[in-house]
């Protein structure tokens, strides 16, 4: 019995070879800053470099979400974390990534660590509002904030340097960063699910009792997995201050959780190429339909409810779908 719960949930490690959405995907990336220098739209690369940095924050959540079952609403504070990491070091001089990354992937881990301790406690619809809770005194907190900006948010002077080179000044390379870092993201997540801890973790989702009685501490496993998505989360931001040159509140917004929220129901739960597929068509989206009206959303929602009824699975599973049908073909 014991084996054929961890059986259950191995094939979620599948290599990435096996995914051809995902191959998909990073192949667009790879190749927009071409397309844009051709084309003349430079506009593309910033768009892009939004898409693949909410990628990287809807991975950490479809970490949460899609494979360990823990819907988190509160989840864009770690990405707003750090994001002020960088703004509030900026402020005071400090622009070196060296520093400032780590910086920000360490006070979001650190949230992550000690709301999590309280969060894992609860289940169910309880943890979705005690994370929606937590999500919100960050969010509160980062307003409070007058000596950085307070509710106005804060400016960052210039993007960060890297060992004392502006290389990440230069709009393309630090596209290529942005790049870098979905793949890493992706990659890594991809290698965590397929392991021990990920089948454990999954394996909690499916049966947490059957899995303590196999001698596993659920709690633990998940805690890891909480920080591990909030150490994510901080990349994110990390990667968004610098792209906008920017902080604000509404980094930790529960409306900007619940995007991330809608990014991974959209593109498939518990799929990771799903997350990078739903923040694309999330951010794409919005991009054209603020193009016809600011109320955009009232042409979106009812998008996405067709999207649930007809492309059960998300979008991953149509796209896995038509690249089966057109390899028949």
């Amino acid at each position: 019995m014991a084996t054929a719960t961890l059986a259950r949930v191995e094939k979620s490690g599948r290599p990435l070879a096996r995914k051809p959405v995902a191959l998909g995907l990073f192949l667009i990336f790879a190749l927009l800053p071409l397309f844009a220098a051709i084309s003349g739209k430079g506009y593309l690369l910033s768009l892009f470099e939004r898409v693949m940095i909410f990628s990287i924050a809807a991975l950490s959540l479809d970490l949460l979400a899609g494979y360990g079952g823990l819907i988190s609403f509160g989840h864009a504070a770690f990405m707003g974390l750090g994001a002020y990491a960088v703004g509030i070091l900026s402020a005071h001089g400090v622009q070196e990534t060296l520093l400032s990354l780590p910086a920000a992937i360490l006070a979001a881990a650190l949230f992550a660590l000690l709301t999590g301790c309280v969060c894992l406690r609860t289940k169910g619809v309880y943890f979705i509002m005690i994370t929606l809770a937590f999500g919100q005194m960050a969010f509160f907190t980062a307003s409070s904030l007058a000596p950085y900006g307070g509710d106005d948010g804060l400016t960052i002077a210039a993007r960060n340097t890297l060992a004392g080179f502006a290389l990440l000044r230069n709009e393309q390379l630090f596209y290529y960063v942005v790049l870098g870092c979905v793949l890493g993201t992706y990659l890594f997540c991809r290698m965590l699910i397929g392991s021990r801890f990920g089948r454990v973790f999954q394996g909690a989702r499916e049966n947490a009792v059957r899995m303590e009685t196999m001698g596993f501490d659920v709690y633990r496993f998940q805690l890891i997995a909480y920080v591990i998505a909030g150490s994510i989360g901080g990349l994110s931001g990390f990667l968004l201050a610098n792209a906008t040159e920017f902080v604000s509140p509404a980094y930790m917004s529960w409306q900007r959780s619940g995007d991330l929220i809608i990014m991974v129901v959209l593109g498939g739960l518990g799929t990771l190429s799903g997350a990078i597929m739903g923040a694309a068509a999330y951010l794409l989206l919005e991009e054209w339909l603020s193009g016809f009206t600011e109320d955009w959303k009232v042409i979106f929602g009812p998008l996405l409810v067709l999207a649930v009824l007809y492309a059960r699975g998300g979008l991953v599973h149509a796209g896995d779908a038509l690249f089966r049908r057109l390899a028949r073909d």
